[in-house]
């Protein structure tokens, strides 16, 4: 369960990073790349990655969302960058976790960081979608695919 102080500095973490993404802009010498839309509620965003010797190297994105989407977004290539891509995917695999957990299941604040703002989306599962959109193309980036959609 979160509680109120918590919810709300989850609350400025995503209005922070939807007005003002980190890492939004292109990459035009990726080595990955990949476009997602979630065409129920409008949300597009295109994902660019440098990866080398198995590590995130670069991590970029663009598009244009509603205030879920691009936070998540903006923390998701705060969160990737360095990693390797193994550890790229389990976090995919954490953020999946945190939106579509129970409301009363605990979230280690430690290991989720920022990330722990996306757990409030749970309140509201029509937004999931704009929430996990980036990380979705994110895998699919990683995956060699060039396009997904969340319909």
């Amino acid at each position: 369960m979160i509680d109120e102080n918590l919810q709300e500095l989850y609350q400025e973490i995503i209005l922070d990073h939807n007005s003002r993404p980190r890492n939004y802009r292109a990459i035009e010498a990726c080595t990955h790349k990949a476009d997602g839309n979630n065409p129920v509620c409008g949300d597009e965003v295109t994902i660019f990655l440098i990866v080398k010797d198995n590590i995130v190297k670069d991590v970029s994105f663009q598009g244009e969302g509603c205030a879920i989407s691009k936070a998540s977004s903006s923390l998701m290539t705060k969160k990737v960058m360095g990693k390797t891509v193994n550890e790229a995917r389990k976090i995919i695999l954490d953020v999946n976790k945190i939106l579509t957990g129970n409301n009363d299941q605990e979230i280690d604040l430690d290991e989720s960081g920022d990330l722990a703002a996306l757990a409030g989306v749970r309140k509201f599962p029509a937004r999931i979608k704009c929430a996990t959109l980036a990380w979705h193309t994110l895998d699919a980036a990683l995956d060699g695919n060039t396009v997904i959609s969340t319909e």
